[in-house]
């Protein structure tokens, strides 16, 4: 197909300069490459600098160097919020251990296209199938799938219909920054996605492409387990208690947002976590009773 303009990828990254490069190397050289590349340096210190400097002669590529580390959240916040002044019609966004196979985001956009078509409605999001280094599923990144998720597969499609996704490879279309706004820099990290797909997911389904592939390269291929919450990795699990307690209390009901409490304090109990640590991570579920972050805006669409 001919390429498609105005697509931006945007990739947040911190401190993984080993990586990064062979990330925006895989973009580059999409089937359908992208108008721009959006690299947001989250005050990096182990010389992302350095390699962003080498493609400062590339005109594809916009380089946002953050004075301090904003988290994911923020960072997908201030990438996209670039990505749409530029005049992206779509936002690519994924992290910067993420190398999509060479036809990933023309699969997106043609499969959100066929699936738009065939629905005769617009989807607000499309993601891809995210693999582990291994070839297996990456147990990180699988969507939720809708109730009727496989409608579009009874009709001959390679795409099942989801509520939600993580940030590793989805396309986002322009109108749904401009209704849904941005994802809520507050959150730093943890849930931030999740928080975003499922609120623009109030227009109607997302979309996985079956045929979009990137592959994550995670050090261990295993998804959020508060039974494994240690010394080193407690400040990650206090961010996810907090912002998924306030999402389901704020946004579901106090009953989800119970449930979650009473699963998170099931895992860490089975997980033998340490009372001290198990402390520090109730003490984050508090703070979810007043933390209700509000969505912001690109400033062209106010």
């Amino acid at each position: 197909m001919e390429k498609v303009n105005k697509v931006a990828a945007v990739v947040v990254t911190y401190n993984r300069k080993d990586k990064l490069g062979k990330v925006l190397e895989s973009i580059l050289a999409q089937s359908c490459a992208p108008e721009w590349v959006v690299v947001v340096d989250n005050a990096s210190t182990d010389g992302t600098d350095e390699l962003l400097a080498s493609y400062e002669t590339d005109r594809r590529i916009t380089v946002l160097r953050l004075p301090e580390n904003t988290g994911g959240a923020g960072g997908f916040s201030a990438g996209m919020t670039k990505a749409y002044e530029m005049g992206a019609d779509f936002l690519w966004i994924m992290d910067d251990d993420c190398y999509p196979r060479p036809d990933a985001l023309e699969e997106l956009v043609n499969g959100l296209d066929k699936a738009e078509q065939t629905l005769g409605q617009q989807l607000p999001f499309a993601c891809s199938v995210v693999k582990w280094t291994d070839g297996g599923i990456c147990e990180m990144n699988n969507p939720g799938t809708t109730w009727d998720w496989g409608r579009l597969l009874s009709l001959g499609q390679q795409a099942v219909l989801v509520n939600h996704c993580s940030f590793v490879s989805v396309l986002v279309p322009r109108r749904t920054v401009t209704r849904f706004g941005l994802p809520l820099t507050d959150y730093f990290i943890w849930f931030d996605d999740m928080e975003y797909t499922l609120r623009v997911s109030q227009a109607g389904p997302g979309l996985q492409v079956l045929t979009s592939v990137v592959v994550h390269d995670l050090p261990v291929n295993q998804g959020v387990n508060f039974g494994l919450v240690t010394n080193q990795n407690v400040w990650k699990y206090e961010y996810g208690a907090r912002n998924e307690f306030s999402y389901r209390l704020h946004h579901e009901s106090a009953f989800a947002a119970a449930g979650f409490a009473g699963r998170v304090l099931r895992g860490m109990a089975q997980g033998h976590v340490s009372p001290s640590l198990r402390l520090r991570v109730v003490k984050s579920l508090v703070r979810g009773v007043k933390f209700n972050p509000k969505p912001r805006f690109p400033h062209s669409v106010l």
